[in-house]
């Protein structure tokens, strides 16, 4: 499915006029130049007079969005025909599994293709975050915590910190190195 409205810009737009329809509803019409088709022109509707024609192009323009997914989800990932069943609950997650599918892809082709991907929050916060190597973060979690198995001081902290140590010494050298200097004592 294609998107039919083109991005907006002043000589995509005709204009706009208000007209009642013949129950008398006053509408808002909004005429727009076909993106597919240069001298052919679109109609977008509005219940909502006050709204700029800018801002209802920009609405329609998400709820065209919303519509292809649920186009694409129905005839290419089968939402609806791909399982049978009767159970509230068995639809719910087909439905589910199905969206999520959606979403995976959808975040595969942005990676592959959209360069604000990382959203313009990830760089703001960039400077609030420190960069630290990961056997530095693991470190100072497992420092963390036998902290607090320390602090409690109880048998079930000399269980657990032996059940600890066991694992420790099962991991491969590189792994016993990065938590041998640990404190295990109360």
């Amino acid at each position: 499915m294609r998107k039919l409205l083109p991005e907006h810009t002043p000589e995509n737009q005709f204009g706009s006029i208000i007209v009642k329809t013949k129950n008398g509803i006053p509408v808002k019409l909004v005429f727009v130049r076909n993106r597919n088709n240069k001298r052919d022109w679109l109609t977008v509707l509005s219940t909502d007079l006050s709204l700029s024609d800018e801002e209802i192009i920009r609405i329609y323009g998400n709820r065209w969005a919303i519509e292809v997914f649920f186009k694409s989800t129905k005839s290419l990932m089968k939402l609806g025909t791909e399982f049978q069943g009767r159970s509230y609950d068995l639809m719910i997650s087909h439905t589910t599994i199905v969206f999520t599918r959606y979403i995976l892809l959808e975040w595969l082709r942005r990676n592959e293709n959209d360069d604000k991907t990382l959203c313009e929050l990830f760089f703001r916060l960039c400077d609030d975050i420190q960069d630290m190597a990961l056997s530095t973060a693991l470190q100072s979690l497992m420092s963390l915590f036998v902290e607090q198995l320390n602090s409690v001081g109880s048998r079930k902290s000399t269980l657990l910190k032996n059940q600890l140590r066991q694992w420790i010494d099962s991991q491969a050298f590189f792994i016993k190195a990065l938590f041998g200097q640990l404190s295990w004592e109360s």
